[in-house]
């Protein structure tokens, strides 16, 4: 018995057909899992999203950011970034009042739970709306449909 070689025809038509409809099939699938996938935030119920954010207090000289540190659901740290020691001599009661209300916020995880001293009122609601400003930037935007 004898090999018989066996000579296939492409014609690059037919090639490049194919290759065409393999790549919009795929395009198809992926177009459908993205439309189709919820939000992990969704899923999960989560309040805000994970990371670092910052909100901006306007002073004369300067500009003082406040930091705020979350997870998916929960405030880990929210301090100055920072500090410059002119504006620590300029406004004492910045850094006390922050951490009055840093620790307040570490066990409540709520603004609306913190409880403000008389000796730093106006300075603490200053912080607690740039903490405010800050927690809406992570909060996580629920959809209007459910």
């Amino acid at each position: 018995m004898k090999k018989r070689t066996r000579i296939v025809v492409l014609h690059m038509k037919e090639i490049l057909y194919t290759a065409v409809f393999v790549v919009l099939a795929l395009v198809l699938i992926l177009l459908i899992t993205l439309m189709f996938r919820k939000e992990e935030t969704e899923e999960t119920g989560a309040k805000y999203r994970p990371g670092v954010y910052t909100a901006q207090i306007p002073m004369e000289d300067a500009c003082l950011m406040v930091e705020v540190v979350v997870d998916a659901d929960r405030i880990n740290a929210v301090s100055f970034r920072q500090l410059s020691e002119d504006v620590a001599a300029m406004y004492p009661l910045m850094q006390p009042c922050m951490d009055r209300i840093s620790q307040q916020l570490y066990k409540k995880q709520s603004l609306k739970k913190v409880k403000v001293s008389k000796e730093g009122e106006y300075t603490s609601q200053i912080l607690m709306s740039a903490i405010e400003e800050a927690l809406n930037k992570a909060a996580v935007k629920k959809s209007k449909g459910k």
